[in-house]
């Protein structure tokens, strides 16, 4: 059994794809997969054992991209199943010059459930699967801590929406810092917001480790899988805790936390207000006022975390 597989475009998409991907390898126990995608969603998969072939999606999108994967598309051949987990034009371009027994395409859709149930729904459709797995995995083996350590993401590549403030990232971490070693976490991009975070750390003489754009997403996924607390905005290292049962924090503001809250709820808790505008999908605040993030306080954030058994020294 050969089977291709385009990958979601973002980080935390392609999280929240693992628990269809896994219901496929449940399916068929040898099956060779082929991911293709961007490099960090690829990177995600490269240890899953069904794993046959990581093809990394440099292109960019203009009329030569169409080539490209035409070009590609020719080379991949004689799959028993090929499905993409994207609806742009150019994932149905792709799939159509693929040659395959059985091709669907996701196509998205409006409505109350949560994108790993979309995802599964779609895969165990299209392909009459058994449902014998619903719960998100990622084959990485979690980093072991010399001591409780708290991982804080205050990045959010989406846009600056997502993003709550570095003080209250900051403040929240030295309520907790006689119980947790802390890391920060980030990647490009988000150095400034990290540094900030970590200057205030140092101000106040509170140990600390600053990983920003320091670690491949290999290394960014175990690290996380072996944290016992991570807070963080609405983000790709957020499902990554997810998939790992990692005890989670989400700042939410303006994405919709219906489709996607951390998938496991039991270790989840989410903050967030429920304001007549939220949640607007924007990358910028539309009003100005970012409300929605910059009302949310440490101290909300903190009773969010005793919830979770978790209350500061």
């Amino acid at each position: 059994m050969r089977v291709f597989i385009e990958l979601p475009t973002w980080l935390g998409d392609s999280v929240m794809a693992s628990a269809a991907i896994e219901n496929i390898v449940a399916n068929y126990k040898e099956a060779k997969i082929t991911f293709f995608g961007k490099g960090a969603a690829c990177e995600l998969f490269s240890a899953l054992p069904n794993c046959e072939l990581l093809i990394t999606d440099n292109s960019k999108s203009s009329k030569s991209r169409l080539l490209w994967l035409y070009s590609l598309a020719k080379k991949l051949q004689n799959y028993d199943i090929a499905l993409s987990f994207r609806s742009h034009f150019a994932s149905k371009f792709l799939l159509f010059f693929i040659k395959a027994k059985k091709k669907a395409l996701f196509k998205y859709q409006k409505n109350e459930l949560h994108q790993v149930e979309k995802y599964l729904n779609f895969v165990n459709l299209a392909l009459k699967l058994k449902s014998l797995n619903k719960t998100l995995k990622l084959h990485f083996a979690p980093y072991s801590y010399a001591r409780q350590t708290l991982g804080l993401n205050p990045g959010a590549s989406y846009g600056s929406a997502k993003r709550w403030g570095a003080e209250k990232f900051a403040t929240l971490a030295s309520a907790l810092a006689s119980k947790y070693d802390i890391i920060i976490f980030g990647g490009k991009g988000e150095e400034e917001i990290c540094a900030k975070i970590s200057a205030i750390l140092e101000q106040s003489n509170i140990a600390h480790q600053n990983l920003c754009a320091k670690t491949s997403i290999k290394e960014l996924a175990e690290h996380i899988a072996g944290l016992s607390l991570f807070i963080t905005n609405d983000s790709g290292p957020m499902h990554i805790a997810s998939a790992f049962g990692v005890k989670t924090l989400a700042i939410f503001g303006p994405t919709n936390w219906i489709e996607t809250a951390p998938y496991d709820k039991e270790n989840s808790r989410i903050l967030r207000l429920n304001l007549p505008c939220s949640p607007c999908m924007k990358r910028v605040c539309p009003l100005g006022h970012h409300a929605c993030m910059d009302k949310l306080t440490a101290q909300m954030a903190l009773a969010k975390l005793s919830e979770l058994g978790i209350k500061p020294s």
